[in-house]
């Protein structure tokens, strides 16, 4: 299994059922020396507003959100669904667990 922090729009119920088929379970955890940017995605009706992780000069900047496990193939299909303003790298979570994350591309 992979682990996989999410800090937005992954965290919703209905986006995992349209990615997964299922809903995840996941455990609050934490991602420090990266910080939040606002981000424009064109979308089919408009621009619509998310966000997006980006390294931060302060190792203290810390951003809230969710670790889930999934599969490999879990992955693949998350890849397909971020646009390409985001690549996924892994990080270390505050809590020692290694996880793959979606930062600014």
């Amino acid at each position: 299994m992979e682990k996989l922090f999410s800090y937005g729009t992954l965290r919703s119920k209905e986006i995992q059922r349209q990615i997964f088929n299922r809903v995840l379970t996941g455990t609050a955890d934490q991602v420090l020396g990266y910080k939040l940017k606002s981000l424009k995605i064109e979308e089919e009706f408009g621009m619509a507003d998310y966000v997006v992780v980006i390294p931060s000069e302060n190792p203290a900047d810390v951003i809230h959100g969710v670790v889930f496990n999934v599969s490999a193939s879990d992955l693949a299909k998350v890849d397909l669904f971020e646009s390409n303003a985001y690549r996924r790298v892994q990080v270390t979570l505050h809590s020692g667990d290694i996880a793959w994350i979606y930062i600014e591309n």
